[in-house]
């Protein structure tokens, strides 16, 4: 498996790696940069739809590992396509993103993309298509599983544990305009609920009808009433200059539950 993905990332030559601080994108550069340090440039992009502990993360490991680390402004927040939060969000957002990195270099630029994104709606893979990106992952056959197997097989244990991290514009709802202030207050919320309740899930998602906490089933159910209330009230004074009076209620977690494809 690994020998696949390594012969694969040796077939590209130079390369420049798109890594966002998750166990795919991590992963793929620790494998390319052990297997040709001079070859391997490594890109990470800072937004307010990036936490900052992925970002905190990303400079870790580069000094860690000697990574030629280049933080970007992608500038997706400049665009306006981008911002009116369609369906394709994600399409202008890696638009931004591979244009930014082409800009600055010759290299072929790599995604973490494994075979399961293939199974789902995925309009930044269009994006990558059109600036010539390749996915050695998928190109390896290798699934997001299979990605973890390999980031253990590394020693790296806390890549290999790290809960899947979508970007923070996705949970706000499909239609809503993505704005940095909001994303503040999702991420704070989000580092609120972990720090009082340590779920294995958390999502803090924007909707229409207002503030929606997702959490494992687990952990909702055994969230009492006090903690509900409390909890409540913190959020609401987190969004209150944003939302005043905003509503607020917990629910089951579900994956892309903010994405609506009728918006």
């Amino acid at each position: 498996m690994i020998q696949n993905l390594e012969q694969t990332i040796t077939s590209v030559g130079r390369s420049a790696v798109a890594v966002s601080g998750g166990v795919d994108s991590m992963t793929l550069a620790v494998v390319a940069h052990r297997q040709a340090p001079g070859k391997v440039e490594i890109f990470h992009a800072v937004s307010p739809a990036v936490p900052s502990n992925a970002t905190d993360r990303v400079r870790a490991y580069a000094a860690q590992e000697g990574w030629a680390l280049r933080i970007l402004d992608a500038g997706e927040f400049s665009d306006g396509h981008y911002r009116a939060n369609p369906v394709n969000r994600c399409f202008y957002c890696k638009t931004n993103l591979y244009g930014s990195m082409a800009s600055r270099t010759e290299a072929t630029l790599l995604s973490g993309a494994n075979t399961d994104d293939l199974g789902d709606y995925r309009p930044g893979l269009k994006a990558a298509a059109q600036h010539g990106v390749r996915h050695p992952y998928i190109e390896a056959a290798i699934c997001k599983q299979e990605v973890r197997a390999i980031a253990r097989h590394l020693e790296l244990q806390d890549i290999a544990e790290l809960p899947a991290a979508p970007c923070l514009s996705s949970r706000v709802e499909t239609g809503i305009r993505i704005d940095p202030a909001q994303l503040l207050s999702i991420n704070a919320v989000e580092n609120l609920v972990r720090k009082n309740l340590a779920p294995d899930t958390v999502r803090c998602r924007l909707r229409q009808s207002g503030i929606v906490i997702e959490l494992d089933r687990e952990s909702l159910e055994s969230l009492d009433s006090a903690q509900r209330e409390t909890l409540s009230r913190s959020i609401a004074r987190r969004f209150e200059s944003t939302h005043p009076g905003v509503s607020i209620e917990f629910a089951p977690y579900r994956m892309g539950s903010a994405f609506l494809t009728e918006a």
